[in-house]
């Protein structure tokens, strides 16, 4: 699956949730949706605080990638409410970074 391909299902995916959620009534914003994804960041750290042997966990590594695809799936679905083409977004990012690491080394 291509990274256009991933933002375009968890999109999708978020879709489906409006329509449940809208027939209970409810409707989630920008601020709901990151607040969710920083309930999701929590998780995460736990799970790597599982993972480096500083909790006690079971099935650690598969609530890992469970828990690394919500996350990525937040910060898709947040790109998207705010126009942001991630893809495109992440390859500048890192072209700068890139430039810049790569100017501090030769320094």
């Amino acid at each position: 699956m291509t990274f256009d391909e991933i933002a375009k299902r968890a999109v999708e995916v978020r879709a489906k949730y409006d329509e449940l959620n809208k027939r209970n009534g409810v409707s989630w914003n920008e601020t709901d949706l990151m607040s969710g994804f920083v309930g999701d960041v929590g998780d995460l750290s736990k799970i790597i605080m599982a993972k480096k042997g500083l909790r006690d966990m079971d099935d650690v590594d598969e609530k890992l990638a469970h828990e690394l695809a919500d996350c990525l799936w937040s910060v898709c679905v947040l790109a998207h409410k705010f126009g942001i083409n991630l893809g495109a977004e992440f390859v500048k990012t890192m072209d700068g970074l890139d430039k810049r690491i790569d100017s501090k080394l030769k320094s």
